[in-house]
């Protein structure tokens, strides 16, 4: 087992306590850029890294009754169907000799970068809806009205998107979740994509190991590494200030999808 690939795990883990940005978002451009990692390799086995360690997420958010277990259904409605799809997707490239990691890359990038301004963004958007709604009852109505579709849609289209790159599912798919439930308390939110975010992660993370795109000693040393300084992460987290830390993470993701981007 590689003591890089355990400190790389350290590293994102600890990130990840701190900020509560998903792993995804900064796993899989560590792994290809910092370790040449094969793009592919990299998606899938960040797949099931993420489903591994959002797994205690779930069991804490269910003990506190944050999770909206209907919205989690209707997410899954749209993004199990959508990953299965997209897995089969990927096997006809592959077999067909079509170059699919450039596709991979190129929607990592793309998510990277949309990742990072709802990072800095995410508590302007926030309050920005809070108040447009307040305001129009009759843009409320139709919100509630037009809810239950846009959910699953919403998780069709993360379905395809995490299964290409093992990115949304965290800081987007929350995102998204505001906007649709924007009087949810946030709390709920976090819960209710973390409850979503693992069987699709799961899921996406199985498909890619079924043709291959799997490392499982890669993925021993970042879980090693990650679910000890996760730990520490959160508790320190607690000390530091959210407006130091984000647009630091903000920044690194910008940096990172322009890379791969060019």
């Amino acid at each position: 087992m590689d003591l890089f690939h355990i400190l790389a795990g350290a590293v994102v883990g600890f990130t990840i306590g701190l900020t509560g940005v998903g792993g995804g978002s900064l796993m899989t451009p560590i792994l290809v850029l910092g370790f040449s990692i094969n793009p592919a390799i990299a998606v899938g086995t960040d797949l099931l890294y993420a489903a591994i360690t959002k797994c205690g997420g779930i069991a804490a958010h269910h003990r506190q009754k944050t999770i909206d277990w209907a919205v989690v259904k209707r997410l899954a409605a749209g993004s199990i169907p959508a990953s299965i799809i997209t897995i089969f997707f990927l096997d006809q490239l592959r077999e067909s000799g079509f170059d699919y990691e450039k596709l991979m890359t190129t929607t990592l990038s793309i998510m990277l970068i949309l990742t990072s301004v709802v990072v800095i963004m995410h508590k302007r958007l926030l309050a920005f809806l809070h108040s447009s709604l307040s305001e129009k009852a009759h843009w409320r109505q139709r919100l509630i009205n037009f809810r239950p579709f846009a959910t699953t849609l919403t998780g069709f289209i993360l379905g395809i998107l995490v299964t290409i790159s093992s990115v949304g599912a965290g800081a987007i798919g929350a995102a998204i979740l505001f906007f649709l439930y924007p009087r949810k308390p946030a709390i709920n939110i976090v819960g209710t994509d973390i409850a979503h975010a693992v069987p699709l992660t799961a899921i996406a993370g199985l498909g890619h190991f079924h043709f291959g795109s799997v490392d499982l000693e890669l993925l021993g040393g970042l879980l090693i590494g990650s679910l000890p300084a996760i730990y520490l992460g959160s508790h320190l987290g607690q000390k530091l200030p959210e407006q130091f830390l984000r647009p630091i993470v903000a920044t690194i993701l910008v940096a990172m999808g322009i890379r791969f981007a060019f």
